[in-house]
């Protein structure tokens, strides 16, 4: 069974940015050493016979011709017709990016 140290949990803590308590540190270096294990047990298993594949559903996408329909397109005005506020041709909206609090 591979193990991995406090040290180890603690750099891909560092890499994930996550602040640990030194509790979580033991629960996830046990958690962790438990994954890298099931995966060594997976790394034993026989695949030299299996044929790769991305998918096993035989779903393919089914694309179609992007077309415009001039029939079906609202000209500028009738867009912006539901709007009690324009500005320039434009939708006018309240802001939802403002100055950064965390500078």
């Amino acid at each position: 069974m591979t193990k991995l140290t406090k040290n180890d949990v603690l750099h891909v803590a560092k890499l994930a940015k996550l602040p640990l308590t030194d509790d979580e540190v033991d629960k996830f270096t046990d958690q962790l050493s438990s994954i890298i294990s099931y995966m060594d047990e997976l790394n034993a298993v026989d695949t030299s016979n299996v044929e790769p594949t991305s998918q096993t559903t035989g779903l393919e996408n089914i694309f179609r011709k992007d077309e415009v329909k001039p029939d079906q397109i609202l000209s500028q005005d009738a867009a912006l017709s539901g709007s009690e506020e324009i500005y320039n041709g434009y939708f006018k909206v309240d802001a939802i990016l403002t100055e950064r609090s965390d500078k």
